[in-house]
C-alpha cells in the first residue's frame, strides 16, 4: 500500500492540534467564570448564606437588597445583604477564639447553646457567654480585608443590670461587632496601652460598629478620662435595674460560688440596730448610680451616654433594642419578632434558627432564685436609695420608676 500523501500527513497532524487548542479554550473559559464568580461574590451579590435567627415575616420576604433563608412556608428568615457576609467564618472563628467562661467579677456564662452553625443565632464568646464571637464577613475576611478598631461604643455598666442579654442581642445586628470578653482595659489593664486593647477587637467591614462590655468601668474612677483621653466621641450604654434587687442579685451570684458567706442582711448593715448602711460593700455601692454618674458627667455630656432599663429589657426587649440602635446611628433591624418570652426562665430569648437544635435563651446561670430577704431590710434599703434614685432619675431625664 502506498505511504499518505501531503495532505493525508497534514490531516493527521491537524487533528490533535486541535484538540489541544479545544482544551486550553475550555481552561481559559473554567478560568474566566471563575474570576467572573469571585468579584461577583466580592461585589456583594452572592446571598447563598443564611442570617443569624429566624423571625421576620414572610411580607417582607421581598425587600430589595435582602437576602432570603426559607424557616418554612409561612416564616422567613430575612436579612440585609450584610447580615449574609456575616455568616461563614463563624465556625472557624469559634474554634479559633473561644474564651474560657467567666472572669473575676465578670458575668457567667448567658447563653444555654454554645456551637454555633452557619445558620445559627448571634455570636457571642469569652467570659460572660458560652458562644461564639461572631464573625464580620465572608468572602471579604477570606482575603483579610477589614480591620481592627478601637470601639466607637462601650456598655460600661453595671454589673448584674442586664449588660451581657442586651451585647448578645445587639450582636444579631449585621453592623454590630463586639469583643466577647469582658476586656477590663479601662480599670485593670490600661498599663498594656491601646495598640494592645486594639487587638483585642474583631474586624470590620465599612459600615459596621466596634463594640466591648465591661460592667466595672461605671464605678471605676479613672475609667470616665481614661475613655475619653481615647476619644471624646464614644457613645457610652449604661444599663441600670432597681439597686435594691440587682444588690440582691449581686449577692445571689456571691452566694453561689461562695456558699458560707455571711448572710444579706448582715452584710448590708455597719449597725443594724441604728440602722447604718455599709455603703463599703460593693453589692450597695455599685447602686448608687447619681454618685457614679457625677464622675462621668466631668468627661462626656449627657446627650453621648444612654440609659438603658434592665427591666424593660426583659418585658420589652424589642423596644430598649429600638432605643439603642437609633443612639447607635443603626437601622432599627433587631425587632420583637426576634425574641420569645420563655416563662420558665422568665427571660426573653432569640427565636431559634433554622438547623439549630435549641432558641438561644440566658443561661442556667441567668434568672437564679432569689433568697428569702427580712422584708424591713429591703425597705430601709428602698428609703436608702430613694434620694439617690431620684437625683439619677433628674440627671438623667429619665424616671425608672423603682421608688412608685
Amino acid at each position: 500500500m502506498a505511504p499518505p500523501g501531503p495532505a493525508g500527513a497534514h490531516l493527521a497532524t491537524a487533528e490533535p492540534l486541535s484538540r489541544s487548542i479545544f482544551r486550553k479554550f475550555l481552561l481559559m473559559l473554567c478560568s474566566l467564570l471563575t474570576s467572573l464568580y469571585v468579584f461577583y461574590c466580592l461585589a456583594e451579590r452572592c446571598q447563598t448564606l443564611s442570617g443569624p435567627v429566624v423571625g421576620l415575616s414572610g411580607e417582607e420576604a421581598g425587600a430589595p437588597g435582602r437576602g432570603v433563608l426559607a424557616g418554612g412556608p409561612r416564616e422567613l428568615a430575612v436579612w440585609p445583604a450584610a447580615a449574609q457576609r456575616k455568616r461563614f467564618l463563624q465556625l472557624l472563628q469559634w474554634r479559633r477564639h473561644r474564651r474560657p467562661a467567666g472572669r473575676d467579677g465578670g458575668e457567667e456564662a448567658a447563653w444555654e447553646e454554645d456551637t454555633p452553625s452557619l445558620t445559627g443565632g448571634p455570636g457571642g464568646s469569652g467570659a460572660g457567654s458560652s458562644v461564639a464571637e461572631a464573625p464580620p464577613g465572608t468572602l471579604a475576611l477570606l482575603l483579610d480585608e477589614g480591620s481592627k478598631q478601637l470601639p466607637q461604643a462601650i456598655i460600661i455598666g453595671v454589673k448584674k443590670g442586664g449588660t451581657r442579654a442586651l451585647l448578645e442581642f445587639l450582636r444579631v445586628h449585621p453592623d454590630v461587632r463586639a469583643v466577647g470578653a469582658e476586656p477590663h482595659f479601662f480599670d485593670r489593664s490600661y498599663h498594656k496601652g491601646l495598640d494592645w486593647y486594639r487587638d483585642l477587637m474583631p474586624r470590620t467591614l465599612d459600615g459596621q460598629i466596634t463594640m466591648e462590655k465591661t460592667p466595672s468601668y461605671f464605678i471605676t474612677r479613672e475609667a470616665p478620662a481614661r475613655i475619653s483621653a481615647m476619644s471624646k466621641d464614644t457613645k457610652l450604654i449604661v444599663v441600670v435595674r432597681d439597686p435594691v434587687t440587682r444588690a440582691i442579685s449581686d449577692y445571689t451570684q456571691t452566694l453561689s460560688k461562695r456558699p458560707d458567706i455571711p448572710s444579706f442582711e448582715s452584710l448590708t448593715f455597719k449597725n443594724r440596730t441604728a440602722g447604718l448602711i455599709d455603703t463599703s460593700w460593693s453589692a450597695i455601692q455599685i447602686g448608687i448610680y447619681a454618685k457614679h454618674l457625677e464622675h462621668w458627667l466631668r468627661h462626656f455630656p449627657i446627650g453621648q451616654m444612654l440609659f438603658v432599663s434592665g427591666e424593660r429589657l426583659i418585658s420589652d426587649p424589642a423596644g430598649e433594642l429600638g432605643r439603642v440602635q437609633d443612639f447607635l446611628g443603626l437601622k432599627r433591624i433587631i425587632t420583637d419578632k426576634h425574641f420569645y418570652f420563655n416563662k420558665t426562665k422568665g427571660f426573653p430569648c432569640l427565636k431559634k434558627a433554622e438547623g439549630s437544635s435549641k432558641p438561644h435563651c440566658l443561661g442556667k446561670t441567668k434568672g437564679r432564685t432569689h433568697p428569702e430577704i427580712d422584708r424591713e431590710v429591703v425597705q430601709r434599703l428602698r428609703d436608702f436609695y430613694r434620694p439617690f434614685n431620684l437625683k439619677f432619675y433628674q440627671m438623667t431625664g429619665h424616671d425608672f420608676g423603682w421608688d412608685a
